[in-house]
């Protein structure tokens, strides 16, 4: 499937923020089941500094910095990808044995995925994880079967709503209250995989919507996604990892389906902001965020009934006075949804 993804990010700033510097994680992975076919980031006003470089996950990294006055920021990142999909790899895998490889063993090999078994900024390993989990992770339950199921258990479980938490609600509270977006429903799962000394990560991107009967989709009515990947060790390498989105209850290798946008990989969604940055001024702002993603016309698009997240904009201000460091949701706060909605 032929994808073209447009994102664009607005704040307008009062009074006007003097300098700034900004980090954006908004280009599309490349891999064996998404070709990024082209990418451009426009920035204005233009900056004075820019970067690309790939972060410790292989994600890629822009940084800019702006050292003019201005009262409006508009980053603009349009992309273009030829994705697909493949069917679940085949793995008998018990999921104790999955946990036993990442024990310390003097002299083992490292292995990469160790790191997303511990604890990460907005992702706990906790009890009520664990404890949530257990039914679905039964003695002697191949990984992928109870992977599987803890995320049916999860779609079915939780309330989608818009709104119902911020970009910092932590991930035990969501639990708690049984309902969130996708954000959450990603931290959970993650959560739980970890809490049982697994390994799994959180992954950002996009995903196709079809408006809903007899409107058309509008402009920028899209927003961010959020899923999450399980590594399963007995697949071939570079191959080890099955995506789960608890959100639409779909799983997929490499992606959960050809409809899926895959943009970073990380611990959490900390790891992975779409934009975040420091800024010198501008003690208040606006932020206005709108996603397209559209099939590109000459491709025949197979549209599924999806779910994306929109959620609010979490800014806290720094110990420099003047200054303010903030993480961007990627969602904007106005959006309009016209997405269709299981029922809940």
């Amino acid at each position: 499937m032929r994808l073209q993804i447009t994102h664009e990010t607005v704040y307008d700033y009062s009074p006007a923020v003097e300098t700034a510097q900004h980090m954006v994680y908004l280009t599309p992975m490349h891999c064996s089941t998404q070709q990024l076919l082209s990418h451009r980031l426009i920035v204005n006003p233009q900056p004075t500094q820019i970067s690309v470089m790939r972060d410790v996950f292989g994600n890629t990294r822009n940084f800019f910095s702006l050292q003019v006055a201005h009262r409006e920021l508009c980053v603009v990142a349009v992309s273009e990808v030829l994705t697909q999909s493949r069917p679940l790899p085949d793995s008998e895998l018990v999921w104790e044995h999955a946990r036993e490889g990442f024990r310390y063993r003097a002299g083992a090999a490292f292995d990469a995925a160790n790191e997303f078994v511990f604890a990460s900024p907005m992702v706990p390993r906790q009890g009520e994880f664990a404890q949530y989990a257990r039914p679905s992770f039964a003695p002697g339950t191949g990984l992928l079967a109870a992977a599987t199921d803890l995320m049916h258990r999860i779609y079915r479980e939780f309330a989608y709503e818009s709104q119902s938490t911020e970009v910092s609600t932590p991930a035990l509270q969501a639990l708690t209250q049984r309902k969130g977006v996708c954000q959450d429903f990603a931290h959970i799962f993650v959560a739980c995989l970890r809490s049982l000394g697994l390994a799994a990560r959180y992954v950002s991107g996009y995903l196709l919507t079809e408006p809903a009967p007899g409107t058309v989709k509008l402009k920028g009515s899209d927003a961010s996604h959020a899923w999450a990947s399980v590594y399963v060790p007995d697949l071939p390498e570079q191959q080890r990892w099955v995506h789960f989105d608890p959100t639409n209850d779909r799983v997929g290798w490499y992606g959960p389906g050809e409809d899926y946008v895959l943009l970073a990989c990380g611990r959490d969604f900390s790891d992975v902001s779409p934009m975040r940055g420091v800024i010198h001024g501008g003690a208040s702002h606006t932020l206005t965020v709108g996603v397209t993603v559209e099939p590109v016309p000459t491709v025949t698009a197979h549209l599924g009934q999806t779910q994306s997240q929109t959620q609010s904009q979490s800014l806290g201000q720094s110990a420099v006075p003047g200054q303010s460091q903030y993480q961007d949701s990627g969602q904007s706060q106005t959006a309009i949804a016209f997405l269709p909605r299981r029922s809940t």
